[in-house]
C-alpha cells in the first residue's frame, strides 16, 4: 500500500491507525468532500501558505514580511488564539502568567502585515498546490508546514479510538495547545492524595526536558501544599536526559519523598479503565495519571504527505526534508519546521523538538524562501538551542541546556550540548528574557 493511500486513510478517519499498522484499504477510505469556494482570492502577489500558527509558523510569517514584502502571507490555524506550550509547566503552579503565554493572533498579524485565518486545514494537495481548509480552498506558491506534533495512540491502542478518546479526556498530557492544559492545571492543583504516573514519550519528543520540569514543579506544589502524593516517573531512556545531574539532584535534594524515577520503562500495556500500566520495569497502578503517547508530526504533515519512509517502506512518522535547507528534495517550495521535521544527522538523529529550534527554523526558512523569491542560489545557516527549566518555585531556581550545530567535513551536522546543572535564580531570570525577547520578535 502506497504512503498516500495511507495518508489518505489518516485524514478521512483523524488517526493514522491504517499509516502506522499497515493496514486498511482503498475500499476502507471513504472520499473526502472539501469547500469549494475560494478561501482568499488571489491579489496578484506570489503567495505562502504557513500551515500553523506556532513558534515556528509565526516566526516564518514575521520574517517573511521582513525579508520579502512583496509576497502575500497567510497563516492558517484551528486555534482562536496563540498558546505558548514553552512555559506551560510554569503556568501550571501560577509561576507565570497567563498573559505571558495567551497572545492574539490577529494583533501579531496586523502587526507584521500577514493574514491569519483560524480554520481547520482538512487537506493538502501538493501537486495541485492548494490547501483545503473547512471553509474553503486556497493555492500557493510557497508551502510551510508548521504544525507541531501528533499524539500516536496507536501503538498503545491500535485502531480503539473510544479507549484513546477516554485516555486523552481523562489522562490528558497537554503537549498541544488545548483545552488539555486548564483540564491538567485543574488537576493538579485539585489533586487530594494518592499516586499520580507519568508516562515518559520515548525519543524524539516534544521538549525532550519538560517532562522532568513538570514533575518538579508538580512536587513543589504537592509539597508547598503539603499534599501527600507521590509522583512515578516511568520513564523508557535508561537515564534521565538531557540536564542529566540537574534533575538528579533536583529529585534526590528536593523531591526525593515524592518523585520516583523509574529508568527502561518501556510502556507494553495501558488500561486506562483500571488505572493500570504494563512496563519493561514492572507494572504499575496509579490514582490518576498523565499519559504521554509517542509522539509524531503533526496532523497536517500528514495530509501534506511529506512524511518519510523507512527501509520497509512504512511511514517513519516524521516529515522528510532536506537537512539544510528544510523542504522536500522532490518539492522544493514545501518547507517544514518545527517539531514534525524528521532526521537531520546520522549522529544526533532529530533536532531537540523546541520553541527555540522552531523559531529559528521559521526564520531560516524565510531567508531561504526569499531567496528562491529573487532567484538566487540558497545558503544555509545553523541553528542552535537554549531550553530553561524551572526546578523549584521557592526560592525560583532553574538549570538549562543549550546546543550548538556545526555542519563537518563528513557533509553531517554536529551537536554540541552543554547542560547548566547549577540550579539558580539567574537561570530563572535568564527565562523570562529569553522568552520576552522571542516573543517580542514574533508575536
Amino acid at each position: 500500500m502506497s504512503v498516500r493511500l495511507s495518508r489518505r486513510a489518516f485524514v478521512t478517519r483523524g488517526l493514522a491507525a491504517s499509516a502506522l499498522m499497515g493496514s486498511g484499504s482503498l475500499a476502507a477510505a471513504p472520499m473526502l468532500s472539501f469547500p469549494v469556494g475560494e478561501l482568499i482570492r488571489r491579489n496578484g502577489k506570489r503567495r505562502v501558505v504557513i500551515a500553523g500558527g506556532g513558534w515556528g509558523g509565526l516566526s516564518a510569517a514575521r520574517h517573511l514580511r521582513r525579508l520579502v514584502p512583496e509576497l502575500e502571507v497567510i497563516v492558517l490555524d484551528r486555534n482562536p488564539f496563540f498558546w505558548s506550550c514553552p512555559l506551560s509547566n510554569k503556568w501550571l503552579i501560577d509561576a507565570v502568567s497567563t498573559d505571558m503565554l495567551a497572545h492574539s493572533y490577529l494583533l501579531a498579524a496586523q502587526k507584521h502585515g500577514y493574514q491569519f485565518v483560524q480554520t481547520e486545514i482538512i487537506d493538502i494537495d501538493r501537486p495541485g498546490k492548494k490547501v483545503h481548509t473547512a471553509d474553503g480552498w486556497l493555492d500557493y506558491d510557497w508551502l510551510i508546514v508548521a504544525g507541531g506534533i501528533r499524539y500516536a495512540f496507536e501503538p498503545w491502542f491500535g485502531d480503539d479510538v473510544q479507549t484513546a478518546r477516554y485516555t486523552r479526556e481523562r489522562y490528558a498530557s497537554a503537549y498541544i495547545p488545548s483545552a488539555e492544559h486548564a483540564y491538567l492545571k485543574k488537576k493538579i492543583q485539585s489533586f487530594k492524595a494518592g499516586t499520580i504516573v507519568m508516562t515518559l514519550p520515548p525519543p524524539p519528543h516534544r521538549c525532550p526536558p519538560s517532562p522532568y520540569e513538570r514533575a518538579c514543579l508538580m512536587a513543589w506544589w504537592f509539597k508547598h501544599n503539603k499534599i501527600p502524593a507521590r509522583i512515578v516517573i516511568l520513564d523508557p531512556k535508561p537515564n534521565i536526559a538531557p540536564i542529566t545531574i540537574g534533575y538528579q539532584q533536583a529529585f534526590a535534594e528536593l523531591y526525593s519523598d515524592i518523585i520516583t524515577h523509574v529508568p527502561n520503562a518501556v510502556v507494553q500495556e495501558v488500561d486506562p479503565y483500571n488505572k493500570q500500566i504494563r512496563t519493561s520495569a514492572g507494572d504499575f497502578k496509579f490514582d490518576d495519571a498523565i499519559l504521554m503517547t509517542p509522539h509524531q508530526a503533526a496532523d497536517v504533515a500528514w495530509k501534506a504527505d511529506v512524511i518519510g519512509q523507512n527501509e520497509q517502506g512504512r511511514p517513519t512518522g516524521w516529515a522528510d526534508v532536506d537537512p539544510l535547507y528544510l523542504n522536500r528534495r522532490d518539492d522544493p517550495q514545501v518547507f517544514v519546521v518545527g517539531d514534525s521535521v524528521g532526521e537531520v544527522s546520522i549522529y544526533f538523529k532529530h533536532y531537540p523538538k523546541s520553541g527555540h529550534v522552531a523559531h529559528r527554523q521559521g526564520r531560516l526558512v524565510a531567508q531561504y524562501i526569499a531567496a528562491q523569491a529573487a532567484g538566487q542560489e540558497l545558503a544555509f545557516e545553523m541553528i542552535d538551542n537554549l531550553c530553561f527549566m524551572l526546578v523549584n518555585n521557592d526560592p525560583k531556581e532553574a538549570i538549562a541546556v543549550r546546543f550548538s550545530y556545526e555542519y563537518g567535513v563528513d557533509d553531517e551536522i554536529h551537536q554540541t550540548l552543554v547542560d547548566d546543572n547549577d540550579r539558580r535564580f539567574e537561570l530563572w531570570e535568564a527565562d523570562l528574557a529569553w522568552a520576552q525577547a522571542m516573543f517580542k520578535d514574533f508575536l
